[in-house]
């Protein structure tokens, strides 16, 4: 008996010196009841304040009650065909322009903000790219500029580059791809590579002229955009985050390399029971100086045609535990549609209040949200 109470002290003591970590504060704020399933962050207006920008509207901070028409974009079927929120100063005025792209017209375009307040957005056309799942915006060939990739299923994969006002160049990187698309620095050697959901493609020297050599080491099926390239253990190899944009599941593949230098991949669950893990960011939502994994259920990505169509929705940060070499999970937002928020296709993280934290934007078919961040409770 004394053998039994002895050890239920010790695994006492034991849960308390491991004790779960506080959670940060999330203050939900309700902007609109659009389904738009993108949105991004910018100052529009150039009153040094944030605004939200999502489909055909922009929002002024920091209160985003007041909206302004941007344009009509037309629905199709439940969606609008509008599947990323990139800015960009295209025409170089001085004022923030976004980049986005359609699944069912097949195009690339940027919209122009026109500056004054009261005219609806022009749009521009950069090409047509095939369907566009959704779109990125990354440093692909290291000139310091950030260029456009979209992610367009079964069809070629390619680059899109600014290289002057109002005109980009497109180019080409491998002749099809499929649903999903990272990028970062797989090999070590200083260059971004492109991921895709049958494997790496190893950037060249000279990235517009190739060829970019692809490496089918793993397949991750209907992959999330983006997939995340970071050194998760802090091994000096970066690995990658893997969402299952229309299926169960969240991973992370650890790059492991044998006594002969060979290179493999280690596939560990971060977290089975939610589906639809479309997007995922990678920035310190804590702050303490080490990025976090920050993403959700996408409410309705396939209109309930996805497995787990019809389970609860949520939005989370996960933190790594160093000790336990684990992600743990911390809910931001959970339950029933209504209750729980899910993602869209393309949310944003940004300071809206200059508190020095990352708040969360987040659209979708179940609307338009703010998640204040206010930091850990007060001990």
């Amino acid at each position: 008996m004394l053998r039994i109470i002895s050890s239920l002290i010790v695994g006492l003591l034991l849960a308390g010196l491991t004790a779960p970590e506080p959670t940060i504060r999330f203050n939900r704020y309700f902007v609109a009841a659009e389904s738009y399933e993108s949105v991004g962050v910018f100052d529009v207006d150039k009153n040094d304040t944030l605004d939200i920008v999502s489909g055909d509207f922009w929002y002024e901070g920091p209160l985003f009650r007041r909206r302004h028409l941007i344009g009509n974009e037309p629905r199709k079927n439940e969606y609008f065909d509008d599947f990323s929120t990139i800015p960009m100063d295209v025409n170089a005025d001085g004022r923030m322009d976004f980049v986005t792209g359609g699944w069912f017209d097949q195009t690339l375009r940027w919209v122009e903000n026109p500056g004054n307040g009261k005219a609806t957005w022009p749009l521009h056309e950069i090409g047509n790219v095939g369907n566009v799942e959704t779109t990125r915006a990354w440093d692909i060939d290291g000139d310091g500029n950030l260029d456009i990739v979209p992610n367009n299923p079964s069809h070629p994969l390619k680059y899109v580059k600014l290289v002057s006002p109002g005109t980009f160049k497109m180019i080409t990187v491998a002749p099809t791809q499929g649903h999903g698309l990272g990028f970062g620095d797989v090999n070590g050697d200083g260059r971004g590579d492109l991921i895709v959901s049958d494997g790496w493609l190893e950037a060249p020297k000279d990235r517009s002229a190739g060829p970019w050599t692809l490496h089918k080491e793993f397949a991750l099926g209907t992959a999330s955009v983006p997939i995340i390239v970071a050194d998760v253990n802090g091994d000096q190899r970066n690995d990658l985050i893997v969402g299952q944009g229309h299926s169960y599941g969240l991973h992370w593949y650890e790059q492991t390399r044998d006594a002969s230098g060979q290179r493999g991949w280690t596939k560990h669950l971060i977290d089975d029971k939610n589906s639809q893990y479309h997007c995922l960011e990678w920035v310190d939502i804590t702050g303490d100086g080490r990025p976090d994994l920050i993403t959700g259920k996408r409410f309705r990505a396939h209109n309930d045609g996805d497995a787990g169509g019809y389970d609860p929705v949520g939005l989370y940060y996960f933190t790594w535990d160093t000790s336990q070499k684990k992600f743990v999970k911390h809910d931001i937002s959970y339950g029933q549609p209504g209750v729980g928020k899910g993602t869209g296709i393309y949310f944003a993280l940004a300071d809206l209040r200059k508190t020095g934290r990352k708040d969360i934007v987040v659209a979708g078919k179940d609307g338009l949200f703010v998640f204040f961040n206010e930091g850990m409770p007060k001990k």
